[in-house]
């Protein structure tokens, strides 16, 4: 049996996602920043004051290529290499493969996809960054998402939270999709830390 022939042209659903969200973004005055996959435990660990006895710092969690350099595990390090290169203000979105030593399953995977945020600027507060992140969700999953805000840590950020929304299968009803909750995490967000 001969083989399919692929459409050319057609983009993986991946990139049609990374481009529709770029798209948002980008409507919303954000510009796209870009950095390495191989980069510097500095870049990926240290500058997002993760410290030295964190858990993704492990072998087990990363792959090292050598005791300063790694394969990323988030598109942080972009942010940081912005704030290093580039005069304030800062409205960046950051889209990129990342690379964590996990198992193959449901909802993990050694390689995967992510975009950050970033925006410094003078005034900016947490009310800009929980309206502009459900302007997204609207736009993205459309305008009957509702959107939650719970409080989490992440060491790069203070305060930090999580964003959940409404489940896009039942409406926030409850069901397999999400576990009976109604709720998906869509996201994990929060103020720049000082540090």
């Amino acid at each position: 049996m001969p083989a399919k022939a692929v459409k050319v042209g057609k983009k993986h659903p991946i990139s049609q996602i990374i481009d529709e969200v770029s798209e948002i973004f980008m409507g919303m005055g954000f510009s796209i920043a870009e950095g390495p996959e191989v980069e510097t435990v500095e870049n990926n660990f240290d500058a997002l004051n993760a410290p030295i006895d964190h858990p993704s710092r492990d072998m087990s969690d990363t792959f090292y290529i050598n005791s300063e350099l790694l394969l990323r595990t988030q598109t942080s390090p972009v942010q940081v290499r912005t704030m290093k290169g580039q005069e304030l203000p800062i409205k960046i979105i950051a889209p990129g493969r990342c690379f964590r030593f996990d198992a193959p399953d449901a909802t993990h995977s050694p390689i995967f996809y992510q975009m950050e945020g970033l925006v410094i600027d003078k005034g900016v507060t947490f009310a800009d960054l929980k309206g502009t992140l459900e302007l997204f969700a609207k736009k993205m999953f459309g305008d009957k998402v509702v959107t939650k805000f719970r409080p989490h840590h992440f060491p790069f950020t203070e305060p930090s939270a999580e964003m959940d929304a409404t489940c896009f299968v039942c409406e926030g009803k409850g069901c397999r999709v999400c576990k009976g909750s109604g709720w998906i995490e869509i996201l994990g967000c929060g103020m720049v830390h000082p540090n």
